[in-house]
C-alpha cells in the first residue's frame, strides 16, 4: 500500500471535539507535527474529516 505523510498546518483551537479527537487518533500532537500512515480507507476517511487543518503528501 501507498504511504502518506500528514502534517497539521492549522490550529485545532476552537474546533469541534470530534475533529480534535480525529487529530489525536491520527497521532498528530501539535502544529507542524507530521506523521506517516498507510493509505487505508480508514485513515483516508479520518483525513477527509480534518482536511481543512492538514496537508497530505504521498510518499
Amino acid at each position: 500500500m501507498a504511504k502518506i505523510r500528514i502534517t497539521q498546518v492549522k490550529s485545532k483551537i476552537r474546533r469541534p471535539g470530534v475533529q480534535k479527537k480525529t487529530l489525536e487518533a491520527l497521532g498528530i500532537r501539535k502544529l507542524n507535527h507530521s506523521v506517516e500512515h498507510e493509505a487505508t480507507p480508514q485513515i483516508l476517511g479520518m483525513v477527509e474529516k480534518v482536511r481543512h487543518l492538514v496537508v497530505v503528501e504521498n510518499i
